[in-house]
């Protein structure tokens, strides 16, 4: 086999998107010693991914050396492979890397007096020579997958592929609070961390909000130390993502430990949420394989029973003193419930139908969420999406309850006979039978196609808000939200980007309730990157549902009769009124037939 062809085939197990090669050029930098590395990208890493440290650097034998096949100064021995404590060992990187793209390297010693210049595109070597350089690395990719373009049609969306290497750096940044570390994307400057302290660090890369939040934990034994910090649960997000799992400072992914920590947090978070945590393992590296994984993602550990045991014990400790729950357990000592079964995850979470206990009253954001007592005692709510709300404030707002409910309409809806089923289903009779709605997935469909509507009108509703609102966003949360600016704007709001992630949001569309538009915009956000995985929906309808998903009343509020017979009337009058955007259904009928067949 070609060494050209067989760098390609290597390069397809190790570099599989922009992401691996950041993940490669930085776990180089940090095995170099630097104390300061700065990642720059530009179109998500299609035309440039660069690493600049000011590390060790190379002499000019070993910088050529560097881009060989199993070429590496990191293992000696084969005992060496049993007890890895560099970040990479294999040397594959850079020479799969080089095979797919063009490279130009710049490194420099202390003790050179020049450092060297080498240039090498798609394998084949183009410059080599002295050159005046700082001291350390810096290693500029540019072109990947150039001469592999089947390889270059499967990367994603620009947003997508920025994601995932805004993820390796996050990783290489939080295992390694000692280093200053900066990220920047074409031209802007999305992170500029300088050494600080872990809890300092994810404030930095994940927010503020996560400032007074945060759960720190530390416990230690002959065999691991375990330590690392969770943040709150009210502040889970929809998405994964920010879960972290770290073995003498690698990162790495473990399904079966993802599970059994995010079930600790059943009974504060409801379904599909996922809470923060970044957990770190000190060990004996002769206690982990390491290389197991072409990328290096996964790691066996040698007594893996134990290390799940003590890291779920650790981590429940620190959940209940969080919470003051008292220790039922009446032992100090590891959990005796701890029988799970790794057949149980087929690869995604299960929770039972307890899920989503609360420890207080559930607040939405809806408006119909929010219901005015009249003097007869009965609830009057705002109407549905696009209506306008009977209620007001004061003499007026009586008189017009007491008028409606005297009225044609009101008999109306009240003969037509509407009640709810665990306040999650709107039932009717029908002349031939039963219909029962799915209140939050029929709302979803209206303000979905009043979603889609107003991206095409020239001039959609907005309400502008009294004091605009800044939010700072995460930089993949920013970076998404660049590219559907234009659809989101379409739809009503009125945002503004800032520099720093930020954003000013001065208007929002008309059904949006004031007060709750941050959380709107993260969540849509949120919504949007799980739709990801619908490759039929284009960008607008992705967005359109997000917002859908987000606004629509949810499973669970009591509606009145009025709001029942709108909903109702609202649904018919879609395009499609019988599936959500999702194309779940919205309603079930049930004929009398049917019924009576019940009973036979």
């Amino acid at each position: 086999m070609p060494p050209e062809l067989s760098n390609k085939i290597a390069a397809g197990e190790v570099i599989q998107r922009p992401a691996s090669v950041s993940k490669e050029l930085l776990d180089n930098a940090i095995d170099a010693g630097a104390d300061h590395i700065k990642l720059i990208v530009q179109q998500s890493g299609r035309t440039l991914i660069q690493v600049v440290d000011n590390g060790t650097g190379m002499s000019e034998a070993d910088a050529r050396l560097c881009f060989e096949r199993h070429a590496t100064s990191k293992i000696q021995s084969i005992e060496d492979l049993f007890k890895v404590r560099t970040m990479g060992f294999r040397g594959e990187a850079m020479a799969s890397i080089a095979s797919i793209s063009q490279v130009e390297m710049k490194t420099k010693r202390v003790e050179d007096e020049s450092g060297t210049l080498l240039e090498i595109w798609g394998g084949e070597e183009r410059r080599f020579e002295p050159a005046a350089v700082a001291d350390g690395t810096s290693i500029a990719v540019r072109n990947l997958f150039y001469n592999v373009p089947a390889r270059r049609q499967f990367l994603k969306t620009d947003a997508t592929e920025l994601k995932h290497i805004i993820g390796t750096f996050q990783n290489s940044a939080l295992a390694n609070t000692s280093i200053e570390f900066e990220l920047h994307g074409d031209g802007d400057i999305l992170y500029h961390l300088p050494k600080q302290t872990l809890e300092q660090r994810v404030t930095e890369l994940f927010g503020k909000q996560y400032k007074a939040s945060l759960i720190p934990f530390e416990e230690e034994t002959s065999y691991v130390k375990i330590h690392g910090l969770l943040a709150d649960p009210k502040l889970a997000k929809k998405s994964r993502g920010e879960q972290f799992f770290f073995v003498n400072g690698r990162p790495f992914q473990h399904r079966y430990l993802s599970y059994v920590i995010l079930s600790l947090f059943d009974a504060w978070t409801k379904q599909n949420e996922y809470p923060f945590y970044a957990i770190f393992m000190e060990m004996d590296p002769a206690q982990v394989d390491v290389n197991v994984h072409p990328a290096k993602m996964e790691v066996k550990f040698d007594d893996e029973r134990s290390i799940i045991q003590l890291v779920r014990s650790v981590v429940k400790k620190a959940i209940n003193e969080y919470f003051v729950v008292p220790d039922v357990s009446g032992s100090d000592s590891f959990d005796n419930d701890f029988n799970l079964s790794f057949d149980q995850l087929h690869g995604e979470r299960s929770f039972g139908e307890n899920r989503g206990r609360e420890t207080g009253p559930i607040q939405f954001s809806s408006r119909i969420n929010h219901q005015n007592r009249g003097v007869d005692g009965e609830e009057n709510a705002e109407l549905l999406y696009g209506a306008q709300p009977l209620s007001g404030d004061g003499e007026d707002a009586q008189r017009q309850r007491e008028e409606s409910s005297k009225s044609e309409q009101g008999r109306r809806y009240r003969d037509r006979g509407f009640w709810q089923l665990h306040n999650s289903y709107v039932m009717t009779q029908t002349r031939t039978g039963l219909c029962m709605i799915d209140q939050h997935a029929a709302h979803k469909r209206i303000i979905y196609e009043k979603a889609l509507s107003a991206t095409e009108e020239t001039l959609p509703g907005t309400q502008q808000l009294l004091f605009a609102q800044t939010v700072e966003l995460s930089a993949s949360e920013f970076s998404l939200l660049k590219e559907l600016l234009p659809i989101i704007l379409r739809m009503g709001f009125s945002i503004q980007l800032l520099s720093g992630n930020s954003v000013i949001i001065s208007g929002v569309p008309a059904d949006i309730e004031i007060g709750d538009e941050k959380q709107v915009l993260r969540e849509m956000l949120q919504q949007y990157r799980e739709l990801s995985k619908r490759p039929a929906l284009d960008a607008r309808n992705r967005v359109a549902i997000a917002f859908a998903s987000r606004t629509a009343i949810p499973r669970g509020k009591r509606l009145s009769e009025m709001e029942m017979e709108l909903l109702i009337d609202q649904l018919f009058a879609c395009e499609e009124p019988y599936t959500d955007p999702l194309n779940k259904p919205t309603l079930v009928y049930m004929s009398m037939e049917e019924l009576r067949g019940k009973f036979r």
